[in-house]
């Protein structure tokens, strides 16, 4: 494969970069159609982007944006870690033009598990579901090691009636931040699954409905959102689990 670099356009939710990248990069930024998205390149060298166009001062800028990262090292799978999340941010204004998640398996030989819940309390928003080196607000720290999940791509997905309704293309994003699965459905054409409905990968991927994270205080019995801690509903008095 070459190692050409090349200037490319490359699209985020709030804006574009103009970027250098080789064929290696072209291919994770490509996620169908003819644009090249940024998240699912990670964080670039800010030496390769020559221009940046924010959205919301709808103007292009000479330069790099200016890129926040993290890395949290969270358990969001059974044997996947979000090793990195990261935003860049427009110089002038700090609207956000693109984010990013780099995940990690904890051992190659083993194959993704069941998801966990995940904290929906992260920034603001993102581009359309992106890729496996896809994470807000952040201060500069050394990045860990991201290796892709590639153990899941092209793994068949079946619902809850173990009807088979396509095959996993890539881990990604949503607009919500939210963790999806893509996959390349029966018919040719991508669709996004919430990771929340993913209820066991191995040799294929099976689905269920998704599970609702548990809110501290609300009563199962009227839907009454306690304080958290109390033990007993203050609408109806029942007891709170």
């Amino acid at each position: 494969m070459s190692s050409e670099l090349r200037l490319k356009k490359l699209r985020g939710s709030g804006g574009y970069v103009m970027a250098t990248v080789n064929d290696q990069q072209q291919m994770k930024g490509n996620l169908g159609g003819p644009d090249l998205f940024l998240a699912p390149m990670g964080r670039l060298d800010s030496q390769k982007i020559t221009k940046h166009f924010c959205n919301t001062c709808e103007k292009e800028f000479e330069g790099p944006p200016k890129i926040n990262y993290e890395n949290p090292n969270e358990e969001v799978a059974e044997n996947l870690i979000l090793v990195e999340k990261g935003q860049y941010i427009c110089n002038s204004c700090s609207a956000v033009i693109a984010e990013y998640r780099e995940f990690r398996k904890q051992n190659e030989t083993v194959e993704v598990g069941s998801a966990k819940p995940l904290e929906t309390s992260q920034t603001t928003q993102i581009l359309q579901p992106e890729p496996v080196q896809v994470k807000p607000e952040i201060t500069t720290t050394q990045p860990g090691p991201a290796t892709a999940v590639s153990s899941i791509e092209g793994l068949a997905v079946y619902d809850e009636n173990a009807k088979k309704i396509g095959k996993a293309k890539q881990v990604g994003i949503d607009s919500n931040q939210s963790i999806v699965l893509l996959v390349i459905k029966n018919d040719g054409t991508e669709g996004s699954i919430p990771w929340n409905s993913i209820r066991k990968v191995g040799e294929v991927i099976l689905l269920g409905s998704p599970v609702a994270a548990a809110q501290p205080g609300k009563c199962a019995n009227c839907g009454f959102s306690n304080k958290e801690g109390s033990k007993f509903c203050e609408e109806c008095g029942s007891k709170l689990q």
